[in-house]
This record gives C-alpha cells, structure tokens and sequence, in this order.
C-alpha cells in the first residue's frame, strides 16, 4: 500500500508484486548495502523489545493483498528466529479510513487473539470478501469467532487501544514508511519490497541487519 494508492483495487506496494525477478538468485547471493538495499535512519525509533533482544517490524494494512501474500512467508520465517530477536507488527494508517483496522488488531492483541486470528482476519479480507473496515462490520465478524461482542467493542473504543494506535502512527512516521508490507530493525534500519525488488529478499536482509545490529550491542 503506497501513500499515494488508497484504494484496495490498486497497488499496495508497486515493487512488492515482485515475487521473484529474473537474475534475483543472483542479486539474493550479494550482501545488502546501506542506500540500495536498506535505510539507515537519521534517528533512531522508539523499541519496546525488552533490554538485550533485538526488535523487528512488520508493518501492514489488513486490506492490503501484498501483506495477505506476504503473512504466510512472514510466519514461516518468524518460527526461526533466535531467541534474542523480538517480533511485533504494527498496523499502519495513511488516511483517516485505515483507524477501524489498527483498531481491529490492537484489540485482538488485548483480548489475547493475535495469534488465532491475525490470519483469519486476512483470510475473511481476501478470501470471503468480507469488508472489515468499519465498527459494525468488524463487531459483527468478531461475534462470529466466538468473541465477547460487549467485551470487544468496550476495547475496541478504550484509551488503551487509542494510545496503541497513536504509537503505532509516530513509529510509522520515524520509520518514513512510504508502503506495505514493510520491516523495520532495532529502531535503526527500514527495508521493504521496493528497495529490495521482492519481499524474500527483504527478509534476507533483515536477517543482514539482525547481525549488524548484533555486533552493534
């Protein structure tokens, strides 16, 4: 999802529909560099990994096909990670309509559900057709998956979940997100499927900057 490309019928990413280019086993064997690869940040961005972990950040959009395309790759390659690297995701928001879905997720993690049903959000998106992008509609959905409704909708509406939201929004903005899907590393670095030309090569370079920022404690 580019800034500028708010409709779901359109590119989310331009270069993340890149799913292997021609001469990209090539380019995957070359180390990633500063400028071309990834982004080192002029100021580094808040953590909330706990002391001596390393934190990475996916951020996505529910509604974005290139995030739904990228989650089961993003899954696989989360169940290797080391023990002193610490996942998040972070829900982005480039207009005022994407707030219902942050507020979608950030209650799902209240509720202890990100696990469960982080995926079947994505699937009822993409798969089902189902247009969750509003209170009554993601209510109606969440009833269906056996969640508390009155429960749901007190933290869908709470300060705890706007002040995740406004969180999520200044990390966005340190991070200069300009799409989705996007990684983030130890507040540092910033890389996605346009620097990289496809989002397995992005994961190929966080795993780089996971060991630069590494050598960097």
């Amino acid at each position: 999802m580019n800034r500028r490309e708010f409709s779901v019928g359109t590119t989310c990413l331009l270069a993340a529909t890149a799913m292997g280019l021609p001469g990209m086993a090539l380019a995957q064997l070359k180390k990633p560099e500063s400028g071309t690869e990834y982004q080192v940040l002029e100021k580094r961005a808040a953590v909330e990994a706990p002391p001596g972990k390393i934190e990475v950040v996916e951020f996505f959009w529910y509604s974005c096909p290139h995030c739904n395309r990228f989650e089961p790759q993003l899954e696989a390659w989360i169940k290797k990670l080391p023990p002193d690297v610490a996942m998040r995701r972070v829900p982005v928001a480039f207009n005022a309509s994407f707030e219902a879905q942050q507020r979608l997720y950030y209650t799902l993690e209240a509720m202890g559900k990100v696990d469960e049903l982080h995926g079947k959000v994505f699937q009822a998106i993409h798969k089902e057709g189902q247009q969750l992008n509003k209170e009554d509609t993601i209510l109606s959905w969440a009833e269906k998956q056996g969640l508390d409704k009155a429960r749901f909708k007190d933290l869908f509406n709470s300060f705890m979940v706007a002040s995740k939201i406004k969180r999520a929004s200044q990390l966005q903005e340190a991070y200069r997100v300009p799409g989705v899907p996007a990684l983030g590393v130890a507040g540092r670095y910033f890389t996605d499927g346009d620097l990289t030309g496809n989002m397995e090569r992005a994961l190929q370079v966080v795993d780089f900057l996971i060991g630069e920022a590494r050598k960097a404690r």
